[in-house]
């Protein structure tokens, strides 16, 4: 018992002096901090957009910039990574601080519980905890990335929902009279979502740095991965002299935005109905033995 209590101990205090070791701040190379200010150089506003707003604890800005120091100096960048949390709007630090903590979290779980069964009297193996810890670190640790693949899905279907209803909008204010340019900005200062948010800031942004609207659209379509923005923005550059030609495209692309959109929502339909339909067999089939074993439980005693 005493030297399960003396590893328990030794496993709780490298994790507690793992922590706080990450915690500290470090003297960084020139080569770290030029590999630190151009990872930082990315995305800067979009990755700390949910710290500044509060919305993690201290001790996970805390671990998460240290996690991002220490990934900066040695060149880890993640922009896969990085282009989806800032499609869902979440800060880089705070996603790694966060991967560490349940890590940490699942690793000692099974150690206090053999812990307060020892103080029970119950004695365990050390072993079958410590690989149960192992286990549910690694489970816990890629949890986060299950919660991000299904919200940047979610965020990029819903994003090409709203590029359909942009394309509409635009479409009418060239029917309007309006230049390109002008259709472009005033359609997107009518919807107030947050794909909208997105596109009236990157068209902000193209007043400010000289580029034409077509070419802040494509890099913002190649940020969040959405293939129908890019092509939007391909199409645009090709015909944007002829508001007739533009018009036609953007009416025709909107209409095949629906048409996949609705395809892949009866896709999905179909898929829960069988599943409803699988859901309904095993319960009649659990109803029919629930039925027919006291019968046969008659005739195997008769």
């Amino acid at each position: 018992m005493m030297t399960e209590v003396l590893l328990i101990g030794g496993l709780t205090g490298l994790a507690l002096f793992l922590a706080v070791f990450a915690l500290l701040p470090r003297r960084v190379s020139l080569a770290g901090r030029i590999a630190a200010f151009d990872a930082s150089r990315v995305a800067p506003l979009h990755d700390r957009s949910v710290a500044e707003e509060g919305s993690e604890s201290a001790l996970t800005r805390k671990l998460g910039g240290a996690l991002e120091r220490f990934c900066a100096e040695l060149g880890w960048q993640f922009p896969s990574l990085r282009a989806n949390l800032r499609l869902t709007g979440k800060s880089f630090e705070s996603y790694l601080g966060t991967k560490a903590l349940l890590g940490i979290f699942g690793l000692m779980v099974p150690l206090f519980l053999l812990s307060g069964l020892s103080l029970l009297g119950l004695h365990l193996s050390l072993v079958v905890p410590v690989w149960v810890g192992l286990i549910f670190a690694i489970v816990f640790f890629f949890l986060p990335d299950l919660e991000l693949r299904q919200e940047v899905e979610k965020r990029r279907r819903d994003f090409r929902h709203a590029i359909g209803a942009f394309l509409d909008l635009v479409a009418m204010n060239l029917s309007g009279g309006r230049g390109v340019p002008e259709a472009l900005m005033s359609a997107s200062e009518i919807g107030d979502g947050w794909a909208f948010l997105r596109i009236r800031d990157a068209l902000s942004n193209a007043r400010l740095t000289g580029q034409t609207p077509w070419q802040t659209l494509g890099q913002l379509g190649a940020e969040v991965r959405v293939d129908e923005l890019r092509d939007l923005a391909g199409a645009l550059s090709l015909v944007a002299e002829d508001g007739a030609k533009v018009r036609e495209s953007l009416t025709a692309r909107a209409v095949s935005l629906r048409r996949k959109e609705l395809a892949d929502l009866e896709g999905q339909a179909a898929e829960r109905s069988q599943s409803m339909l699988v859901a309904q067999l095993v319960m009649a089939g659990a109803f029919l033995v629930f039925l027919i074993y006291p019968a046969v439980q008659v005739l195997l005693h008769s």
